[in-house]
């Protein structure tokens, strides 16, 4: 071992941890609760010309249907497609369901979406030592009481937990042990790293980088000059080492929702109309979860594309539904009248926490 590999931030194989992800979780629910769609290629999302799907079912994804396509081309892929609109409220509930699982075992969860988490099983509940076991138990208790099914990754760290958890989807269960670990990584698409979008991925293929084997080669310093922070964490990723907790307390970074519209919108009137239904579902999960935010931003898609967003930010936490629309609205109004029209419409809320008990300050709007 080298000398920078010897710096390791802590000692590999230390932790147990578990990902646990639902297996094409809005599309089965669908299923589950409609034995019509069973057996079928099913499309959770719109089905409008500019809809976008929002999950698909296994025997959609035989076609290359796949979340966040847009519906006309998963048609056009596979012609027998059944689209179904999304119900939020019935995934949420068997969300929380599973979820209560999840915290028989252990307090230590990290929520990632409504379909999939971390647990850190290391020191768990019930006193079991193996946490293949405890995998094995979670997911026979999500089929039992959910009639659903989870993958379940089991590793040292979180990188190689999920990386586990998606092997052998769907319905299975895959171990990466701490001999097995840096392996494992050697043959795994750079693509496949956490932090890797499609421009990192361009810029290590440019620099000869395509695999973990690849990545592990350059140097600490190469990499943190080439990539910055997250440098260091492709190091030591390469090597099967990945020192982030699991955060028991994650809170998410931003709220939001967005709308794409049949018929583009020409007039400020017209788009705040629009506008109102997007602002409740956001300030519907703000209720929901409690938790309050101070910066709002508004996304508008015109006709041509073209992308543009609007943030303000208040001093305290926007308090009630009128603050987020006053708010929403006036960073609306200045971009009327408009050259082209518009085609969609998002509000996200950010800067979140947890209500504040009391108001220090007043409310304002931006100038």
């Amino acid at each position: 071992m080298g000398t920078e590999e010897s710096t390791s931030p802590g000692a590999r194989g230390s932790r147990k941890i578990i990902h646990i992800d639902m297996d094409a979780f809005y599309a089965t629910v669908e299923q589950r609760d409609n034995p019509e769609l069973r057996g079928k290629p099913v499309a959770v999302g719109g089905s409008r010309e500019r809809g976008v799907v929002a999950a698909a079912s296994y025997e959609a994804r035989k076609f290359g249907v796949h979340s966040a396509m847009p519906s006309v081309t998963a048609k056009r892929k596979c012609p027998d497609l059944i689209f179904v609109k999304p119900r939020f409220d019935a995934y949420r509930a068997i969300s929380l369901q599973i979820r209560e699982i999840f915290a028989e075992y252990t307090p230590i969860i990290e929520p990632l979406s409504l379909d999939e988490a971390y647990l850190d099983v290391t020191e768990n509940l019930k006193g079991i030592i193996s946490a293949t076991k405890i995998a094995e138990e979670i997911r026979a208790r999500i089929r039992a009481e959910t009639a659903l099914t989870a993958s379940a990754g089991v590793s040292y760290n979180k990188f190689l937990a999920k990386l586990a958890s998606e092997h052998r989807k769907p319905d299975g269960l895959f171990v990466i042990t701490p001999e097995l670990g840096p392996l494992f990584v050697e043959t795994l698409p750079v693509r496949k790293f956490h932090g890797v979008g499609p421009a990192t991925a361009k810029k290590m293929a440019q620099l000869g980088i395509k695999t973990g084997l690849d990545l592990r080669a350059p140097s600490l310093a190469f990499l943190q000059q080439n990539f910055g922070k997250i440098g260091s964490y492709f190091y030591w990723a390469a090597r099967g080492i990945d020192e982030r907790p699991v955060r028991a307390d994650r809170i998410r970074k931003s709220v939001g929702a967005e709308n794409t519209f049949p018929a583009d919108l020409l007039t400020y009137e017209a788009a705040h109309n629009a506008l109102q239904e997007i602002i409740e579902k956001v300030w519907a999960y703000c209720e929901r979860s409690d938790i309050r935010g101070r910066t709002v931003t508004l996304k508008v898609k015109f006709a041509n594309f073209q992308q543009i967003t609007r943030s303000h930010t208040v001093e305290t936490q926007i308090r009630t539904r009128g603050e987020l629309e006053q708010l929403g609205s006036a960073l609306l109004l200045p971009l009327f009248p408009i050259a082209r029209g518009i085609r969609l419409l998002g509000v996200s809320l950010s800067s979140l926490q947890v209500e504040e008990a009391e108001r220090e300050r007043e409310f304002s709007l931006p100038l």
